[in-house]
């Protein structure tokens, strides 16, 4: 039999949005919250140790999704998504960025999210953001995400970003300031050394407060609807069902992945589709897992000489220098630098966004590097393709059909082109060239346009960024309002990135906490 019990909030995932919002919603002592995550625990090694995060994919940390084969790739592609308390923030690389201001205009003037323009988010990315540099008006120093400068760099970030600097392009101190645009070393949301997650930040804070309760290995299955208003969540603990009560709200913090499945399991969806799979029809909501996008990545890389190579150092006396001091190579985030350029040479924000590491990483960071490496990667940061995801099965356990539709908008294979032109110009000037032997992936770097273009299809990569599939706005598409209430539903919000309409310009892990932040107060304004 299955078991009941009543809170004021349920929150499904303790992602970056699930653990801002257990915090802040918890602030109040009569709020009485659940917090349920599929997986466990946050204790492994690896997640603390920042150069160790791609040693987490594939492992039971990671949700190991896989899209379906992609037209214009050939292949499928592997996605990673954390399954523990703090989500992909736990196994992320650790970049700080919000995007650009345009992003979020867009959002408010394109998409209908009013509410949502650069001027009414930026003061939640303040209100987050410890960082122990930079300060206001742009920054914030007080918050509880801890931003710092890494404690360690590579000497091959540094001379990659004087060589950018040396092609053309400007040098900056800040990708979050006045101007995105430029070269530098990346900020970190790490911790003297360490991972600085959501869990880290919001979550463990609060663990402590009686009106919170945190359940890990807790797969939600459903939303349990009344009419037309949510009233709980269904999950399985331990084989077992049990139904978690909500007097107040459900708040849908699963991502762009997990949230729109659970509405769709729950009859929220286009009807054609539900009806598909046998899954009675409670509210027609056609936009529900379309609008799929994310960032994808595509690489050039050389072996190096006269320099040493990260993983030099996991090695027992590196390992034992990081215990001992959360310094050297370990602390690296792998991508320790990069920049934002447009590819058209249009002014405003840019199209691109390039990441560099001092070693081999490719096909997510899960092949061993064979020779000391330099890799550069071509980021797409304005993606026009779309795609959807779909279920396989009413099952909840099923695996839903993911399809970003990577490069269907040939705009998009183009820029990506353009970027690692660039990126092999940089390459081959300034102090940076005199470190780099020879092409290692593709063997040449004089390709011509045809013979690059399959070099990118067939090493395409996610950036680990998708978006979009539980949009926020007012057109047809729309599945949340601005307030980020699911249309038709009452007492059900989702929030995450599931949400974001586009994708911002650049790394999606602040914006995610962000949107928590104005989600909180969203949740604390209606309360009556």
């Amino acid at each position: 039999m299955a078991t009941q019990e009543s809170w004021d909030y349920v929150i499904v995932g303790a992602g970056s949005a699930g653990c801002v919002l257990a915090n802040r919603l918890t602030e109040d002592p009569s709020s009485r919250v659940l917090l349920l995550e599929a997986g466990g625990e946050d204790t492994a090694d690896e997640v603390r140790i920042p150069a160790a995060f791609a040693s987490l994919f594939k492992t039971r940390w990671d949700w190991n999704y896989e899209t379906v084969e992609q037209k214009h790739l050939g292949k499928s592609a592997y996605w990673p998504r954390g399954k523990l308390l703090g989500g992909s923030s736990s196994i992320n690389a650790m970049i700080y960025i919000r995007g650009n201001r345009a992003d979020y205009d867009e959002w408010r003037d394109s998409h209908g999210a009013e509410g949502w323009g650069w001027d009414d988010v930026l003061p939640y990315f303040v209100r987050a953001e410890g960082n122990t540099r930079l300060g206001g008006p742009l920054h914030g120093s007080a918050g509880p995400l801890r931003v710092e400068d890494r404690v360690f760099t590579h000497e091959l970030s540094r001379a990659w970003v004087d060589s950018a600097v040396s092609w053309g392009l400007k040098r900056t101190e800040d990708f979050n300031g006045e101007s995105q645009e430029g070269a530098g070393l990346y900020q970190v949301t790490c911790r003297k050394g360490q991972r600085w997650s959501a869990a880290d930040a919001y979550l463990r804070p609060a663990m402590g407060r009686p009106n919170l309760t945190v359940r890990t290995r807790a797969q939600a299955t459903r939303v349990v609807l009344d009419g037309g208003r949510a009233t709980g969540v269904s999950y399985l603990e331990g084989g077992v069902e049990r139904t978690a009560y909500a007097e107040s709200e459900v708040l849908l913090c699963g991502g762009a992945i997990n949230s729109p499945q659970l509405l769709l399991l729950s009859g929220v969806g286009p009807a054609e589709h539900l009806r598909e799979h046998d899954i009675e029809v409670a509210v027609q909501l056609p936009g529900v897992g379309q609008n799929l996008h994310d960032h994808p990545a595509a690489p050039i890389i050389w072996s190096t000489r006269d320099t040493s190579d990260v993983v030099d150092s996991a090695t027992p006396a590196g390992m034992l220098r990081w215990q001992l001091t959360k310094r050297g190579p370990l602390a690296s985030n792998i991508g320790e630098a990069g920049a934002f350029l447009s590819t058209v040479g249009a002014q405003g924000a840019p199209d691109m966004q390039f990441h560099v590491a001092p070693t081999l990483f490719y096909d997510n960071g899960l092949r061993e590097p064979t020779v000391p490496g330099f890799t550069s990667a071509a980021t797409l940061v304005r993606v026009h393709s779309r795609g959807r995801l779909r279920l396989r099965s009413a099952h909840p356990l099923w695996r839903p059909e993911l399809d970003p539709a990577y490069y269907a908008d040939p705009t998009d294979l183009d820029a990506v082109l353009s970027g690692l032109r660039t990126l092999i110009e940089i390459g081959r000037g300034g102090p940076l060239a005199r470190h780099l032997d020879k092409p290692f992936l593709p063997n040449r770097l004089d390709l011509d346009e045809d013979a690059l273009a399959e070099h990118v299809r067939a090493n395409t990569q996610t950036l680990y960024h998708p978006v979009g599939t539980c949009a926020m706005g007012t057109g047809e598409q729309a599945v949340v309002d601005p307030a980020l209430r699911v249309r038709g539903v009452d007492r059900l919000r989702v929030v995450d990135a599931s949400v974001m309409p586009v994708v911002p310009r650049g790394n999606t892990n602040a914006p995610t906490i962000m949107v928590a932040e104005k989600a909180a107060d969203l949740i604390r304004a209606q309360t009556p």
